[in-house]
């Protein structure tokens, strides 16, 4: 029985598995976007993003575990250089899939999954605002208003 087990095995054993998907990983960061089949690409966003976290915080700690699960040094380096830059104000969902249809050969339904930052189409216009987004509270209403009325009259002011 697989009560609970949630893990996709890929018809592989488990070190097949890890070498599959620390390869795939490594593809993606360095390309920024691969074609691969809709299970490999839903089994490998669970295996990337945690290390796209650990990306965030540049540490010997965070790159040695990077590099436990990657074992690619330019991989590692292109990971906390430029990716780490574009992923820090993201809390998560780094990666985006987006399925393709079936394969000619085999009927195999395939996907491009790719780093969300990193694509020009979609984060064109999200990276000219660039500053991040304010937290708000409900508890601030009123003081906001009081700032607001406060502009307000010194607006009406300099405009007398």
């Amino acid at each position: 029985m697989r009560h609970g087990d949630k893990q996709n095995h890929l018809s592989r054993t488990a070190a097949h598995r890890s070498a599959l998907l620390s390869n795939l990983a490594i593809e993606l960061i360095s390309h920024k976007r691969i074609t691969t089949t809709l299970a490999k690409a839903k089994a490998l966003r669970v295996y990337v993003e945690p290390i796209l976290t650990r990306a965030k915080a540049d540490s010997t700690h965070n790159r040695r575990i990077a590099f436990s699960y990657l074992q690619n040094k330019e991989a590692i380096k292109e990971l906390f250089g430029v990716v780490s830059e574009k992923i820090a104000n993201r809390p998560g969902g780094y990666t985006r899939i987006i399925k393709l249809g079936k394969r000619m050969g085999d009927n195999a339904e395939t996907a491009l999954i790719e780093l969300v930052d990193f694509n020009e189409i979609y984060g064109g216009k999200v990276e000219e605002k660039a500053a991040p987004a304010k937290k708000t509270r409900r508890a601030g209403g009123a003081k906001k208003k009081a700032d607001e009325a406060a502009a307000n009259e010194t607006e009406e002011k300099a405009a007398e």
